[in-house]
């Protein structure tokens, strides 16, 4: 430190001494009066004109002692104390204080210290008495926070600093904390600055010994032979020995850093044992448990932890304590060691869940697995009830599994029962006795193993089963009814032809034509449910399509429901077949509208899902990719939780009698799995329903572009199906050629030939395969169409194509079936054309189809 000697004459210091007494006296004062009294009592005498020039002088001299006296308290030479300045008590505290404390002015004179700074600061005497900067201005040690302390005086602001002065010719040095802070906050006390030096060199050596000491303790925890770890609350490390971070080959500054969890090091459930500790507020408890540590490199160590965990007034757990003991080397050197923690891998591992019980059903013991299940199940802990994992109305299952082994019964069959849960959970129990002369407190052993993903896929199976089960029933019944109604159909058209609108019974026709139209429907949507419709997609724009279906939609959901439809922006295209995706929004739509009775909003929404978002999305068994979303939502009475599952079940309807079929939506969801979408469901009883559509991005192909228009010209049922011969009346549907019927069902095969005729083509006919070819032999081949159904006895129809192929290359084929196109095109070789009739279809569309094909360039 050192110490400036030079004088400013200027800058008088006060000292620090004891303040002087007062030397006013109320005797004085009273004196004075009593002269001033008697004064006045005597001038009274005098008379009046006598005492006048009297008093006028001693008021003169009066006036002048007080004009004297004011310009001495201006002058400073007089000044009014304060009493609470001149108390002796407050004068004492500051003066004998242990801190050394100044006051200094604007100008940074000091106007005030007391002893203590004269000692901190060296000086000799009150004349000697120096600022703070003055003092350590020739210092780098200290010079920096001397002008931070400085610059808060100057602005008014209190600031401390603590600081090393070096000791002169290698002596210790000391340690001082100097503050300053304004005198007060009044404007004219601002203007001085209050210093405080103190000297905690005492103070920081006492805490370097601490530190030392704490230094001293961590070096021998860090290098003890057993590892420690401690876990917060929260499940992160708090605190790892630098012992057990070399076992697991971690950093010690990255696990310090809070970088791992008691997850990141435990093997397995392990870390189930330690946080299944029962809470009891107030105590203290020490669990020993045997498991793996797993380290960086995913090896695995056994160790046995001793655990200790203390618990709040309120139960809360706080930060644990736990010694770890590696046992690693106990499988070396010991081998009944060995075999013990051979066991207890085995024991914590399994993926079973193992617990020892007593007759009451109470956990004795149990293994991780078993720890984890409990806390899944949202149970306190380990030791609880056994029978508190397990659903109330399955209890008894176990219980009686129980009692059987602790009479000693051997070869007690599993027990499956539902877990407690706010979720279905199920569990197969597996129960075996335990010799009650080795063991008194255990009565049973029980192995649970969780079995719902089983039931679950066991469930998803049977129902896959079902499903397509029913879809092959449903597909052979839409077979076997559309030659029927194909037949119904034919001879209604020949009716039709025959008689007039003004004929009496035209009416009744047109009737059979209706109602035959509307099983064909049900045919369809027999059809959509199994997937084995035959599908015409085209790329197709979906803000274009449901614009276009507004009309309809209003008309069918009537004035009560309010329909808002939201687009997309920069929709991607998708290829569907446009009458099925209008099928599925319809049906959507009708089925939102029966669902708000009383009015609401039906809401169609689209958008773009990029691969990235359907990853994000919770939706099962649908992969990332990119699609179109379809989002059909209404504001109705929502779906219940027990049915929302059977929804798409064929034949299954929350309808009244005679309202629906039960294939409206089995219908939406054959179509969209048969154009490779997904369809999922969100609703709430009360919230309304949203149906979610996602639709494969379609991404064009030049290959594809350049054979549109080809695909466009060729003969497809969809199109005839929507587009009867009565929309085109002017058609001339007339032609020429010898055409090959080939049908099974002589009725139907009858009725076609006859309208086929009746439009001068010459048609011969054979009822199989077989039968055709031997027709072709006869014909010497001068056929120019075959017009033959797929399912038939002895050869089908894709046998007689390829045998007619060989025979006639250019022959030219027109296939009708009840069945998809897709259902036989597989059996085919590739390249071969057909064209494609699906059943039921009108006289209108079997002539439209024949004569587009007749007409087509070979």
């Amino acid at each position: 430190m050192t110490a400036e000697t030079d004088h400013d004459l200027t800058r008088e210091p006060v000292a620090a001494q004891e303040p002087a007494p007062r030397s006013g006296s109320i005797a004085l004062v009273l004196l004075v009066a009593a002269a001033l009294v008697a004064v006045a009592v005597g001038l009274m005498t005098l008379g009046r004109v006598q005492a006048q020039p009297y008093i006028l002088g001693i008021l003169a001299v009066l006036a002048m002692v007080g004009l004297f006296n004011l310009f001495a308290f201006a002058a400073g030479i007089i000044r009014f104390a304060d009493r609470s300045l001149d108390d002796p008590i407050i004068g004492r505290i500051s003066d004998h204080a242990f801190d050394g404390l100044a006051v200094t002015d604007a100008r940074g004179h000091v106007v005030y210290s007391n002893a203590a700074y004269l000692t901190l600061t060296g000086a000799t005497g009150p004349q000697d008495v120096r600022p703070v900067e003055r003092v350590f201005i020739g210092n780098p040690d200290v010079s920096e926070a001397v002008f931070r302390l400085l610059k808060a005086a100057r602005e008014g602001k209190r600031q401390q600093e603590e600081v090393r002065i070096s000791g002169h010719d290698g002596s210790q040095g000391r340690w001082l904390r100097m503050r300053v802070r304004p005198l007060g906050a009044g404007k004219r006390e601002a203007k001085y600055a209050v210093w405080s030096i103190a000297d905690i060199t005492r103070d920081r050596e006492r805490q370097e010994d601490v530190f030392q000491e704490l230094q001293h303790a961590i070096e021998y925890l860090d290098h003890a032979p057993c590892g420690f770890f401690s876990v917060n609350p929260a499940g992160e490390l708090a605190y790892v020995n630098a012992t057990l971070a070399n076992w697991l080959d971690y950093d010690l500054a990255e696990i310090g850093s809070g970088g791992l969890k008691l997850t990141d090091i435990v093997s397995g459930d392990g870390a189930s044992l330690l946080t299944s500790i029962v809470a009891v507020p107030g105590e203290v408890k020490t669990e020993v448990f045997d498991i793996d540590l797993r380290m960086r490199t995913g090896r695995t160590m056994p160790v046995r932890l001793y655990h200790k965990l203390a618990f709040g007034a309120d139960g809360t757990p706080g930060p644990s304590r736990t010694l770890v003991i590696s046992r690693a080397r106990d499988e070396r050197s010991d081998p009944d060691r060995a075999a013990e923690v051979r066991f207890m891998r085995f024991f914590d591992h399994t993926p079973m869940a193992i617990a020892t019980v007593d007759r009451g059903g109470n956990v004795v013991r149990a293994n991780a697995r078993y720890a984890k299940l409990a806390q899944g199940l949202g149970l306190d802990s380990a030791s609880k009830s056994i029978f508190r994992a397990i659903n109330s109305r399955d209890r008894h299952l176990l219980t009686a599994a129980i009692n059987q082994a602790a009479e000693g019964q051997a070869d007690i069959a599993p027990v499956e029962v539902a877990l407690e849960g706010s979720k279905e959970r199920w569990g197969q129990f597996f129960v075996t006795p335990v010799d009650a002369a080795e063991n008194d407190t255990e009565a049973a052993i029980v192995h649970m193993l969780e079995t719902t993903e089983r039931r679950a896929l066991e469930n998803q199976i049977n129902q896959s089963q079902k499903m397509e089960t029913v879809g092959q029933l449903a597909g052979g019944i839409a077979h076997d009814f559309n030659n029927v109604l194909s037949a119904i159909m034919m001879a209604n058209d020949f009716l039709l032809n025959a008689h007039k609108p003004t004929d009496p019974s035209f009416q009744d026709i047109m009737q059979i034509k209706q109602n035959a139209t509307r099983a064909a429907t049900l045919v369809r949507q027999l059809l959509a449910f199994s997937r084995r419709q035959t599908l015409r997609p085209q790329v197709l724009d979906l803000g274009d399509a449901l614009s276009d279906l507004t009309m309809l939609l209003r008309r069918l959901i009537g004035e009560k429901v309010k329909l808002d439809l939201i687009h997309g922006r920069d929709l991607w295209p998708v290829k569907v077949d446009v009458s099925q995706f209008e099928q599925v929004i319809v049906n959507l739509a009708v089925n939102a509208r029966d669902a708000m009775p009383d009015g609401g909003k039906l809401i169609i929404r689209t958008a773009n899902v990029s691969a990235e978002d359907a990853g994000k999305l919770a939706y099962k068994g649908m992969p990332a990719a990119e699609y179109v979303r379809i989002e059909v939502a209404d504001t109705g009475t929502g779906i219940p939780a027990d049915i929302r599952d059977k929804i798409f079940e064929p034949f299954f309807s929350t309808k009244e009698v005679g309202k629906g079929t039960g294939l409206g939506l089995s219908t939406v969801y054959g179509i969209v799995k048969q154009t490779g979408g997904f369809i999922y469901v969100d609703s709430e009883p009360g919230q309304g329903t949203s149906f979610h559509i996602f639709l494969p991005r379609h991404h064009a192909e030049p290959e594809a572009q350049v054979e549109q228009p080809a695909a466009a010209t060729a003969t497809n049922g969809a199109a005839k199906e929507t587009a009867p011969a009565e929309a085109k009346p002017r058609t001339d549907l007339t032609g020429q050629g010898t055409i090959l019927l080939v049908e099974d069902e002589e009725g139907l095969r009858a009725l076609n030939a006859r309208g086929l005729r009746s439009r001068g083509y010459t048609v011969v006919e054979a009822e199989n395969g077989v039968e055709a070819m031997e027709v072709l032999e006869e014909q010497g081949g001068a056929i120019d169409l075959v017009v033959s159904d797929v399912v038939m006895p002895e050869m089908d129809g894709p046998t007689l194509l390829k045998a007619m192929r060989e025979k006639n290359p250019a022959i030219k084929f027109i296939f009708v079936s009840g069945y998809a196109e897709d259902a036989f095109e597989k059996s085919l070789p590739e390249g071969q054309q057909f064209d494609f009739l699906p059943k039921p279809f009108t006289l209108s569309q079997l002539v439209a189809a024949v004569k587009e094909t007749m007409t087509k360039s070979g």
